[in-house]
């Protein structure tokens, strides 16, 4: 089945939780004869920190979220699971464990990941939506949809609910049902990347609908 906007929601998920890790400022030049300073390499200092200490969640976690912007999802898995074992109840490392996992083509891991998220935060909306996603990946499409209505039913203001169910209905040819969902989105967080996403989907569905 096509899926609707998929590599954009993994990205919107990961970077909501994490936020991007940014290298340090480059200082300004003193002077014309001056050298110009090195690039400061993050990604190879956390590396280096890590490899000398790797019992310090932040460095972990620092670590697991940049692999994961590079799409390094083998080591970002490595690494976000040794920062879920230092801080076993953090829900933001657990998360985002299982949202390497299931790039990794390892559904099973990323469902046991988001399992103990949401047994630490049952209401967590990302916990919610990335089981239901792997869930779907797998054509476990009743299960999914129905997680995603329980999630809505619970917190109503779930943004990444109605974004996957839009998709799940999209996938199912329900094309008014997915607009309905998408509309939702839009009115409760017009200004998010999922929205501008949803309104691209709306707008090519409604062509769609409009001329059959």
């Amino acid at each position: 089945m096509k899926r609707f906007s998929a590599l954009v929601f993994a990205v919107i998920a990961v970077v909501s939780l994490a936020g991007p890790v940014h290298a340090a400022a480059k200082p300004a030049v003193a002077n014309a004869a001056a050298p110009a300073p090195a690039v400061v390499d993050s990604l190879g200092l956390l590396e280096r920190a890590v490899a000398r200490d790797s019992s310090k969640f932040d460095n972990l976690y620092a670590l697991g979220v940049m692999y994961m912007d590079r799409m390094r999802m083998g080591e970002a898995l490595t690494v976000m699971a040794k920062a879920a074992s230092v801080q076993p109840k953090n829900v933001k490392a657990l998360v985002n464990a299982g949202i390497a996992a299931d790039a990794n083509s390892k559904p099973e891991v990323a469902q046991e990941y988001y399992t103990r998220a949401l047994a630490v935060s049952p209401n967590d909306a990302i916990a919610g939506c990335r089981m239901a996603e792997s869930k779907y990946a797998q054509g476990k499409y009743d299960e999914s949809v129905n997680l995603l209505r329980a999630l809505i039913a619970k917190n109503p203001n779930a943004t990444c609910a109605y974004f996957t169910l839009g998709e799940a209905f999209a996938d199912a040819g329900i094309f008014r049902d997915a607009i309905r969902m998408w509309r939702k989105l839009v009115e409760l967080a017009p200004d998010s990347p999922e929205a501008l996403s949803a309104k691209e989907s709306i707008e090519v569905l409604e062509k769609f609908l409009a001329g059959k």
